[in-house]
């Protein structure tokens, strides 16, 4: 019994054998040979040939077949190049979508370091809401938070000067005032499920109203990233000075702020475009995630330090909303 040889496909080497160039040349060389024959046997005169005349002879019988056969190598080399370069192309093509098909089958079957973290980080923020509604009618009132945390309060209104809270007040509005760095601490999530802080940080900001709404946006669009295999933690964006960001909370767009768009991964780039194109969903969460950031940045950028604004630029959702602004043209 012999054994069948493996197909390959796309990636085997054709068996071409005598191509068409081929055989137009050995025609075109038998009908020059059979013309020079006639004309030296039947109609050329007949005369002592020299040495000289005879090299000449030799020329001009075998220089024209000589041509043909560049000719036709030419053609055939041409033509197998791009055989070659088609083959490449469709290998390229093929090793692109396995790898996106591998990347999705992980997000659905077993789900990346990422994405797992955020579901642990909803769960969390799940049982931290529940006991805060339990609760709620029964926590007193908070002292303001000291200077050396800045809040991030509305400009010109003081948490001593609010008056005390009835009973049946929302549980986001008895809580202290969110600090600046677990502000910063939530938009970057927990690093691992020990991270306690991190998580304290998360569920601070998820129980302040305004900052809950871009934590979530951020937690969606990073989620859905993940699916196409697109982490932030892989992503070195350039660093970019204040002032620019300043200048895009003051409304700035296009290319005067286009320092702050520092990620350049050009994978992560065009996988993320494509998706805006093709899947509906992921680009009205993108969308949403934009507005919410620049919202929330804006009232953030009013009484922010510069190392402030440098330690937010270094976190997972600064680096998206990089990735993603870069994709809608925001920095265009």
């Amino acid at each position: 019994m012999t054994d069948k040889p493996m197909e390959l496909g796309i990636y085997s080497r054709p068996d071409r054998g005598l191509a068409a160039a081929d055989i137009i040349a050995i025609a075109l060389s038998a009908l020059w040979l059979i013309a020079v024959l006639i004309y030296f046997f039947a109609l050329a005169p007949e005369e002592e040939t020299s040495r000289g005349t005879f090299v000449v002879a030799m020329l001009a019988i075998f220089l024209p077949i000589a041509l043909i056969w560049i000719g036709a190598t030419v053609v055939k080399t041409a033509r197998v190049m791009r055989e070659e370069a088609t083959r490449l192309q469709s290998a390229i093509d093929a090793m692109r979508q396995a790898y996106v098909a591998q990347a999705q089958t992980s997000g659905m079957g077993i789900k990346p370091a990422v994405e797992r973290k955020l579901d642990e980080i909803a769960s969390a923020t799940r049982q931290t809401q529940n006991a805060v509604a339990t609760f709620a009618t029964s926590r007193q009132a908070v002292v303001a938070q000291s200077p050396a945390q800045p809040a991030l309060v509305k400009p010109g209104v003081s948490a001593d000067s609010q008056p005390a809270l009835a009973l049946g007040t929302p549980s986001e509005a008895m809580s202290p005032p969110l600090s600046v760095d677990d502000f910063i601490g939530a938009l970057d999530f927990p690093e691992d499920e020990n991270d306690m802080e991190g998580f304290r940080q998360l569920r601070r900001a998820l129980a302040d109203h305004e900052s809950s709404k871009l934590v979530r946006a951020s937690q969606d669009v990073l989620t859905l990233l993940s699916q196409d295999g697109i982490y932030m933690d892989d992503l070195t964006p350039d660093r970019s000075r204040p002032e620019l960001w300043r200048q895009f909370a003051k409304g700035e767009r296009g290319a005067a702020v286009a320092g702050i768009g520092g990620v350049h991964d050009r994978s992560s780039l065009a996988l993320a475009s494509g998706r805006m194109r093709s899947d509906a969903v992921f680009r009205d969460a993108v969308h949403h995630f934009l507005r919410q950031f620049d919202k929330t940045f804006a009232r953030f950028a009013e009484g922010a330090s510069d190392q402030d604004i440098t330690k937010l630029a270094d976190t997972r959702t600064a680096r998206c909303f990089m990735l993603l602004g870069r994709v809608t043209g925001t920095f265009d």
